[in-house]
């Protein structure tokens, strides 16, 4: 009888390993496809990092992306530098958010048309830190207020760097910086408390919203003969998003901005999104340099 007893649970057994094993198949196939880099062969990591002191004093580094034209090796000629956060959103699918700029291929096909060749170089973000080191004032509620820090990196650091070591036209006239959302707020404040180094602004989907010390602040510097700015907003993006933009042309406006300097573009269906912001990359570039 124990005999028979024991054939019989060893034969409950094995049916049930038999229902798990699809179970365990099921769960095997549902594992997340590596994801492929689609950056093109003209676009490289430096190995040289760069650090920003956080608000707790911490020194946070990280890496910088490099686009160089298709013809930089066989040249010798200096080119514009486009300055550009979330760096690893702007050239490759495997290391982006949710889907990259393109940035890349965008730059190819405008030089293999036109011949005109951009140095771009992409500043990664470094996750936590993002909103402190975008926001150049404090939110109540969100905190922030390191863009000061962010952004004395980029002008004492990092563009001494890339000009000593890559052929640039290294003057304010050739040198633009451009960011959506958060990395449009610390693109237009640095742009505004910077115009001698950033003498083009692309401020995309920009999140004034964040802090209204903004507009003081461009209120006190708006009085930039030199600088151009190229203001995308889409529809879909919330409702403050469309106003406080225009809010701000016309602050700047009315404080004697020049007016053909400045471009604001509504896209009514526009997302705040990496693909709204790819396919507006082209015109963005195309008004700050006149192309």
């Amino acid at each position: 009888m124990k005999q028979k007893l024991l054939t019989f649970f060893l034969f409950l057994g094995l049916i049930f390993a038999c229902k798990e094993a699809p179970k365990e198949a099921i769960k095997n196939d549902e594992k997340p496809a590596e994801r492929i880099s689609t950056k093109a062969e003209n676009v490289i990591i430096l190995d040289k990092e760069f650090a920003v002191k956080n608000l707790d004093g911490e020194e946070i580094s990280r890496k910088i992306w490099l686009y160089l034209p298709p013809d930089y090796q066989t040249s010798t000629e200096k080119y514009p530098v486009i300055y550009m956060h979330d760096g690893q959103n702007l050239f490759d699918d495997a290391t982006s958010f949710v889907g990259e700029w393109k940035v890349d291929e965008i730059l190819n096909e405008l030089h293999q048309k036109t011949g005109k060749g951009f140095i771009v170089v992409g500043i990664e973000n470094n996750g936590k830190e993002r909103l402190n080191e975008y926001s150049p004032f404090k939110n109540e509620k969100y905190g922030g207020g390191n863009a000061e820090a962010y952004v004395t990196m980029i002008v004492d650091e990092l563009k001494p760097f890339i000009d000593n070591n890559y052929r640039t036209k290294t003057d304010a006239e050739h040198t633009a910086i451009i960011g959506s959302s958060m990395g449009g707020l610390v693109s237009f404040y640095a742009g505004l408390e910077h115009p001698n180094v950033f003498g083009k602004v692309g401020a995309l989907s920009t999140s004034f919203w964040f802090s209204e010390d903004i507009f003081s602040f461009a209120e006190e510097r708006a009085n930039q003969p030199n600088t151009k700015i190229y203001f995308l907003i889409g529809g879909q993006e919330g409702d403050t998003m469309v106003p406080d933009t225009q809010k701000m042309e016309k602050l700047l406006f009315d404080k004697g901005f020049p007016e053909e300097n400045i471009k604001t573009k509504i896209v009514e269906e526009g997302k705040h999104t990496e693909s709204f912001w790819s396919n507006e990359f082209l015109e963005v570039i195309t008004f700050l340099y006149e192309i």
